[in-house]
């Protein structure tokens, strides 16, 4: 599928993957909706072809006025690359006493749930484009982890959050197949993120020493080009790519 006068949207798309992928998407031609919440969108960068539009992912309200916006563009709306998530950890019990359980379902809500909630507005206005060839007409990627494999301690809620992307995708893809619209997720490993940003270079030093091969730590550009290539080989569908560099991660 070609992205060239298309329409995107992607989440997260203030920052981090989320950001890269906007702007990769934005240099193949495709007009980018980038959802991020306002605060976040305060501080991003301005982007030829990208416009940024504040949206909650587990408002469905929300999420359904930020679709509209997308497909009320010139161009068909065609691609889908939920980055959207956050990644805070607690332990099952801890010195504090057990998990909280408000904690675990936020990283659910945001995690999973928001993800699917964008990814099922989104399709529903998909399925209205024109196909292409073989009745294509769009694809959706989703953001999972290496966690959702390889979960390590206080990464419960995290780790389910992922496993519950990573189950989604074959259903997805399995559903959305009669519109002719794709599903994909990409496990990422550890990736230079803001998120990353606040801790010591020896302790990302130490994250990158466990990688086995390239022994450095992933970078935005490089899920971008990994999306932009699933975007555009139409026959991969219904999987679940790690990008890892063939890091398993330790229990802790």
């Amino acid at each position: 599928m070609q992205l060239n006068d298309t329409a995107a949207i992607v989440t997260g798309g203030a920052s981090g993957l989320g950001a890269a992928t906007a702007a990769a998407l934005a240099a193949k031609g495709a007009q980018v909706f980038a959802f991020d919440l306002p605060q976040a969108i305060e501080d991003a960068p301005e982007v030829a072809g990208v416009t940024y539009v504040g949206v909650d992912v587990t408002d469905p309200e929300q999420v359904a006025a930020a679709v509209a916006t997308a497909s009320a563009s010139d161009v068909p709306l065609r691609t889908v690359v939920n980055c959207a998530g956050i990644g805070p950890s607690m332990r099952i019990l801890g010195r504090k006493g057990p998990h909280d359980l408000a904690f675990y379902a936020k990283v659910v809500q945001v995690n999973l749930i928001g993800t699917f909630n964008v990814m099922t507005l989104a399709a529903e206005q998909i399925a209205q484009t024109e196909p292409l060839a073989d009745g294509a007409r769009g694809v959706v990627i989703n953001t999972a982890s290496i966690a959702a494999y390889d979960g390590q301690v206080g990464q419960a809620a995290y780790a389910s959050s992922k496993g519950g992307v990573v189950g989604l995708t074959l259903p997805a893809a399995r559903d959305l197949a009669q519109f002719g619209i794709r599903v994909l997720t990409i496990a990422p490993g550890i990736i230079e993120t803001p998120m990353l940003a606040t801790v010591s270079e020896e302790f990302r030093a130490g994250l990158a020493a466990g990688v086995p091969f390239p022994q450095r730590l992933g970078r935005p550009e490089e899920y971008a080009q990994l999306a932009l290539a699933m975007v555009e080989h139409d026959y991969l569908n219904g999987e679940v790519v790690r990008m890892d560099g063939a890091l398993r991660m330790a229990p802790r």
